[in-house]
């Protein structure tokens, strides 16, 4: 079903975003799973029928916020490179822009942030439709590994992984297939890098690293550069691209 909350013909087409808004509200206090139909109804000042007729099942809410998410985190993340592309920034800056992007946005969201990247809501299995909006941010890092390759700004591993390649042909197609020696594994090591990335945003979102490092933020960056010479990508600490 349709769980976008833009249904065509839809009676009252502020409705699904009320529903939502009152949603996301209610993961702060509830976490995505004590978020139940009724609760949202309570505390939109809705009937759980209304509710019901938009999203008739909580997964279904579920699914339209977990879209939303990753919609947004990614939109955030376009924007940030849109604005180094247009600066005339290196590839490495560029990489160092969209993931504080990111940062900024999981800090400013971190409900929505625990919903995707967090522990898994019990029962709930994301469906088909997340798959392209989850898409969005290792795209953007794609694209930029992709436009250092073609520009020559990436240093070739010291070590190239063993063949064969263990990926999958989606990523081999969505990145625009597999380039020559010796950056072969580059597709590999970018998924390796998009993970680094995800798990270092959970230490500090989630306060991980509190107790060993004094400054999170100027941690970040030095993490992702470090995380970034894995694809032979170099970031310049202290770029300003704010």
């Amino acid at each position: 079903m349709d769980v976008s909350g833009t249904r065509a013909g839809e009676a009252n087409t502020g409705l699904p975003e009320a529903i939502k808004a009152t949603a996301r509200e209610l993961l702060v206090k509830l976490g995505a799973g004590g978020l139940s139909l009724d609760a949202v109804a309570a505390g939109g000042g809705l009937a759980v029928t209304d509710v019901e007729a938009v999203f008739p099942h909580q997964h279904d809410l579920l699914t339209a916020l977990v879209i939303d998410a990753y919609n947004t985190s990614g939109a955030a993340m376009e924007r940030a490179d849109q604005a180094a592309k247009d600066a005339g920034a290196s590839a490495g800056v560029r990489l160092l822009a969209v993931t504080r992007a990111l940062r900024t946005w999981s800090f400013d969201n971190t409900a929505e942030f625990t919903l995707i990247y967090g522990s898994p809501v019990p029962g709930y299995h994301a469906p088909q439709e997340t798959v392209l909006p989850a898409s969005r941010t290792p795209e953007v890092l794609g694209a930029i590994i992709r436009s250092a390759l073609e520009s020559g700004e990436l240093t070739p591993p010291q070590r190239q992984l063993p063949e064969p390649s263990v990926l999958l042909p989606t990523a081999v197609e969505v990145f625009g297939g597999v380039p020559e020696a010796p950056f072969s594994d580059i597709i590999e090591r970018g998924i390796v890098l998009w993970s680094n990335l995800i798990g270092l945003l959970v230490f500090q979102v989630f306060s991980r690293t509190h107790d060993s490092v004094q400054d999170q933020s100027a941690f970040f960056d030095r993490a992702i550069a470090v995380a970034a010479e894995g694809v032979g990508l170099v970031v310049p600490l202290g770029a300003d691209i704010d």
